[in-house]
């Protein structure tokens, strides 16, 4: 009886729970069913996954402090991401479960919604695609729960996150215009987190749309209402840049001033950055420094602020920096890289800062290489990096010539010395060079017996314990390992000998054992390395790679092997007392390096005033160091320059220090007017606006002669370009005229002075557009025309007659050759006078269709009577005569029979 009652109520019991089961029945127990499973199963696990998501997002998120924040944080796109980055697989679990959740528990009955928790599914839904970036799906969610769900809890939620996806799309304006009417219809009504959200969200809308005021409003609104710390403590940050952005800097130091005020209650990372934009503010000038570096100081020493002392470092950094004290400021920059930043343009400052320090330092090498890791963590699109990128390749050309400056001078000003000054010169260089070689040497010494010592340890393997300097006690055996490797025995012989069981000492003791190799080895270290070779240089010197090497009469070049009888052995007994000099510290080494022909030291005074004539523009154009450039001008003028270099020289004097001692300009203005009364430079002063000059600025000079070139007048321009180089030497547009002038080679000389012509504008003006086009050139168009030959397959033929340009027979074979060319009415074949070299010009006949036609062209040309031409020419194809013009090799063609 008590099994039937059981039963029944079980299949009583699942008739009930399959009727409630059902999304078709609207019924008070249907409804409570999926109500209760989907808030309680499917929606707890979506928003636990939900929430997850978003914490994982605020700790791999990076923020851009050098911008205005966004106000909330973003997975990237699929386009921003690395190759290595992985989408949040936490957003696609939530919309799984918010999918779940519609699918087995909506109840869409009579047109509306009876489960009151698929309103809250839809929300989840939505959310998960928003952080997902699916931004189109994610709208269609929300939509669902405002269309369908009307009177929903959800409803002004629902509208807020449409509004967040919108500014997403960048539809702003329907953004601003409906987070405005929601605001201005429900105000505070709503619910405190929802509305902060909505103000926080409309405040993003004016940032985009760069309406700042309005967004420091709504922000202020939005921290009054959130309860949120890590929200507070961001909303803060940004009203303090944003008030940076409408230069009011106290409120925006107040606003920072909250978020550190916060305290523990904001994330560590937003009180740093507090104190660095307000670092950022600092009067390094009238400010008090002592309590700006008290405060970095705890700062530093604070132990909860160890993740973030790039930034912290940083601030010190330019704190010194703003102070000129370079060496702290590298210092702490250095401290800041140390860290190894996640923040790529607080490295990339880093690194520009020490390269401005090194560049004001004219330490222009070191500046080139920290510029270099500058660029490498910047966007290339930016305009700070194009910059960079520009100082950097003007940077190249200051490298350069300042090595050439200080090369020759340092050169010629030793060879002006008398014989007793240059011995006197290279004794005090030698003098200075011993001592360094001298603490080289020790502190290879001294690595190599720390090295000797961390490497007998490891081969103890702990069965002996070895001493500092000592002898160490390996397997059973007293070697002195540390102090052989340290240079007390002959290094080069001890490493041999030990490789085949034996270490033979300076003193002549041998130590032999099996373990010998074995001890060797371990201290085979570049260090020892070093020092070894150092030590035997200065023991034996430069010793010639042969038999007897120890011989000293092999370093002084005489063979003493044949005189006496003396042995090998005795050779080495007597070398302790027969020890070579080191050549370099002998003045004589040095003495006879230098250059005594006077064409050389002309030379050599020649390129460094060009180097310092270069430099004084450079700073001038394109640094604006004008300081820097008059002293160039001013070492130049010294240095009895060129007669073409002084009147630039003092022109540009003359217009640097208009700008930084009008005194000393009016000086120089005189000087080019009453030294050089009729030069354009004289005229520019006089007349800096004329018409005529207008006419005449480089330029125009330029486009003329380039207008000369294209057509045809390659003979009157090759004549005139020279002088142009040398008057607009040091001039930025001097490689447009050097690049014309190889173009002009080309026609005049062919393929191998064009070739030779290229490659000076490549190499002598590398940074300019003319140099990188002749470097493209050298490696795409040469290599081309070099491959052409003698031979191609024939298309057309020609005749060519060669003459001297103003040859007087010239003229009636033309008119010879024209009648021809009428009498035969062919329309084809042309005549043109091709300039071929300096002194000759081709009379060419062009057109004719195969070799039968040239060869009947040049007998009726020959014997017909109304021509009778007494000149013979050359029958030669289309594409041989190409390979003559580009080549210039005529004289080598063999004609066609």
């Amino acid at each position: 009886m008590k099994t039937s009652t059981y039963k029944y109520i079980i299949l009583v019991g699942t008739g009930g729970l399959l009727l409630a089961c059902s999304t078709k029945k609207d019924s008070m127990i249907n409804r409570n069913f999926h109500a209760v499973n989907t808030e309680y199963n499917v929606l707890y696990n979506g928003n636990l996954a939900l929430t997850a998501g978003i914490q994982d997002l605020k700790g791999t998120y990076v923020d851009n402090y050098w911008d205005v924040l966004s106000v909330e944080r973003m997975q990237p796109t699929k386009e921003e991401m690395e190759p290595t980055d992985k989408q949040n697989a936490n957003f696609k679990r939530a919309e799984e479960k918010a999918t779940k959740a519609i699918q087995k528990h909506s109840m869409y009955i009579g047109g509306s919604e009876r489960n009151p928790q698929i309103d809250e599914a839809h929300l989840l839904l939505g959310q998960s695609r928003y952080y997902d970036n699916r931004f189109i799906p994610a709208i269609e969610a929300f939509n669902y729960i405002l269309l369908k769900s009307p009177a929903s809890d959800k409803l002004d939620e629902a509208k807020v996150w449409k509004e967040k996806t919108n500014i997403r799309l960048d539809n702003d304006g329907v953004a601003i215009k409906n987070l405005n009417k929601l605001l201005k219809e429900k105000g505070e009504a709503m619910e405190p987190q929802v509305y902060s959200d909505a103000n926080a969200m409309l405040a993003q809308a004016y940032i985009k749309t760069e309406k700042k005021d309005s967004a420091v409003y709504l922000l202020n609104k939005a921290i009054e209402f959130t309860k949120d710390n890590e929200k507070k403590a961001r909303y803060h940050f940004i009203v303090g840049q944003l008030y940076s952005k409408m230069n009011q800097p106290d409120s925006a130091y107040k606003a920072y001033q909250q978020v550190i005020d916060m305290k523990r209650k904001s994330p560590r990372v937003y009180v740093i950055q507090a104190h660095a934009m307000q670092a950022g503010q600092f009067d390094y000038k009238a400010g008090d420094t002592l309590a700006f570096m008290e405060k970095y100081r705890e700062l530093l020493e604070d132990r909860e602020n160890r993740p973030f002392l790039d930034v912290i470092n940083h601030q010190v950094g330019l704190f010194y920096d703003k102070q000129k004290v370079n060496d702290k400021a590298a210092e702490y920059y250095n401290y800041s890289l140390r860290r190894k930043p996640t923040d790529k343009y607080l490295v990339a400052s880093n690194y520009r800062n020490i390269a401005e320090m090194n560049f004001e330092d004219a330490k222009y090498v070191s500046a080139g290489k920290y510029y270099d890791s500058t660029m490498v963590y910047m966007e290339a699109k930016t305009r700070e990096y194009k910059r960079i990128k520009k100082k950097r390749d003007n940077l190249a050309d200051v490298i350069k010539y300042e090595a050439i400056a200080q090369n020759n001078d340092s050169i010629l000003k030793i060879v002006a010395m008398s014989p007793e000054g240059k011995v006197t010169f290279f004794e005090d260089y030698i003098a200075k060079l011993k001592i360094q070689d001298e603490l080289e040497r020790k502190r290879l010494e001294e690595e190599a017996r720390r090295q000797a010592n961390i490497a007998a340890n490891s081969a103890g393997g702990g069965q002996g314990k070895a001493g500092m300097f000592g002898d160490d006690n390996i397997n059973g055996q007293n070697v002195s390992m540390a102090r052989k490797v340290a240079g007390k025995g002959d290094f080069a012989t001890s490493s041999t000998a030990s490789a085949s069981g034996q270490s033979t000492g300076g003193g002549g003791s041998t130590t032999t054992g099996t373990a010998g190799a074995a001890v060797v080895f371990p201290f085979y270290t570049p260090a020892t390395v070093a020092y070894g070779k150092q030590e035997f240089q200065k023991r034996w010197g430069s010793r010639p790679l042969v038999d007897n090497w120890r011989w000293a009469s092999e370093i002084r070049g005489k063979s003493t092997s044949d005189e006496g009888d003396g042995t090998a052995n005795d050779s080495i007994a007597d070398t302790k007392d027969d020890k070579p000099l080191d050549p370099r510290y002998m003045a004589d080494f040095y003495i006879k390096q230098l250059p005594t022909d006077q064409k050389i030291i002309d030379s050599l005074g020649t390129e460094r005033n060009f180097a310092y004539y270069q430099l004084g523009n450079i700073y001038n154009d394109k640094f604006k160091e004008y300081k820097r450039a008059a002293d160039k001008f001013e070492v130049l003028l010294t240095n009895n320059p060129e007669e073409r270099l002084v009147l630039p020289t003092k022109y540009n004097l003359y217009k640097i220090y208009q700008i930084i001692d009008p005194s000393k300009a009016e000086a120089y203005k005189q000087q080019v007017l009453t030294e050089y009364p009729d030069s354009r430079y004289a005229e520019m002063i006089r007349n800096p606006a004329s018409d005529d000059l207008t006419k005449g600025t480089p330029e125009a000079v330029y486009a003329a002669l380039y207008k000369r070139y294209n057509s045809g007048q390659v003979r009157e321009a090759n004549a005139a370009i020279d002088e142009l180089i040398d008057n607009y030497t040091g001039e930025e547009i001097v490689s447009k005229f050097e690049f014309l002038k190889a173009k002009i080679t080309a026609r005049l000389e062919g393929l191998d002075e064009y070739k030779k012509a290229l490659n000076y504008v490549a190499l002598t003006y590398p940074n300019s557009s003319e140099g990188k086009e002749a470097d493209a050139m050298l490696k795409k168009e040469i290599p081309a025309l070099e491959k052409l030959a003698f031979g191609q397959t024939p298309q057309t033929y020609k005749l060519v007659f060669k003459f001297a340009p103003n040859d007087a027979k010239i003229k009636p074979l033309t008119d010879k050759i024209q009648q021809f060319i009428k009498d035969g009415n062919n329309n084809s074949i042309t005549l043109s006078n091709d300039i071929y070299t300096t002194g000759e010009n081709f009379i060419v006949i062009h057109g004719l269709i195969n070799k039968l036609a040239a060869v009947d062209a040049v007998s009726i040309l020959k014997d017909y009577k109304t021509y009778k031409i007494t000149e013979t020419p050359v029958i030669i194809s289309n594409e041989d005569y190409k390979v003559v013009q580009v080549k210039k090799n005529f004289a080598q063609y063999q004609p066609i029979q």
